[in-house]
């Protein structure tokens, strides 16, 4: 997943995709693409929240993106189509524009350009991977949960006087899935954060108080 925001694709592919691509809607809670299944594709999120993720074999899942409007979901298929390799989940009503693999492929061919960015957006993925086992070995659940919460401020932050509202439609399960802990560890944490002043805990959102003291602590080993 690569944010189109951070990684400024050429102007001429957006509205190739957005002219040539198939608009497609999901409701919430509707499965994008499937773990397994074949690769259909490029997807370009319009409006909307997706989760992705694996699933382990006792049905626990593990998410390691959470994505938003101008953000692509199944990269891969550009240069290694085959089975999908995670699973897309609305949380929210979603519309996003479905590239299909003859298209993209055709488009790197004649746009080398377009080709050094999505390599650009594999190289991110995997810095964001190892960021992520990084904290998991050295940091503990309240750091990681006061990053994560930052960086879904980063995506879907909106500011409210001094405060910055923050609405992930995340639930406690799935924040707990994203930051590899369980839910009643995040429901403490939040608890915890909540009694010092950091933050408000709302349905699916929070409102950030003292981002200077959650960065902190974000960053505390």
């Amino acid at each position: 997943m690569t944010r189109l925001s951070e990684r400024p694709f050429p102007l001429a592919f957006v509205e190739l995709a957005a002219n040539a691509g198939e608009k497609v809607r999901f409701r919430r809670g509707e499965v994008i693409f499937a773990e397994g299944a074949p690769d259909d594709g490029l997807y370009i999120i319009e409006s909307g929240k997706v989760k992705v993720g694996r699933s382990c074999a006792d049905g626990r899942e593990h998410l390691h993106a959470i994505c938003g409007p101008a953000d692509l979901l199944g990269e891969l298929a550009a240069f290694a189509p085959g089975p999908r390799t995670s699973t897309a989940t609305a949380l929210t009503e979603v519309q996003a524009v479905c590239i299909d693999h003859a298209c993209l492929r055709r488009w790197i061919l004649t746009r080398p350009e377009l080709a050094d960015h999505l390599l650009c957006s594999f190289a991110m993925q995997v810095r964001c991977a190892t960021s992520k086992l990084a904290d998991q070995i050295f940091s503990d659940v309240p750091g990681r949960l006061a990053k994560t919460l930052l960086q879904l401020a980063q995506q879907f932050g909106v500011t409210e006087g001094a405060c910055l509202r923050v609405d992930h439609d995340l639930t406690q399960e799935e924040l707990a899935q994203f930051i590899g802990a369980s839910r009643e560890t995040v429901n403490k944490t939040l608890a915890e954060f909540t009694q010092r002043g950091w933050l408000q805990v709302q349905h699916k959102s929070v409102l950030i108080l003292d981002a200077h003291r959650l960065a902190r602590r974000a960053h505390r080993s």
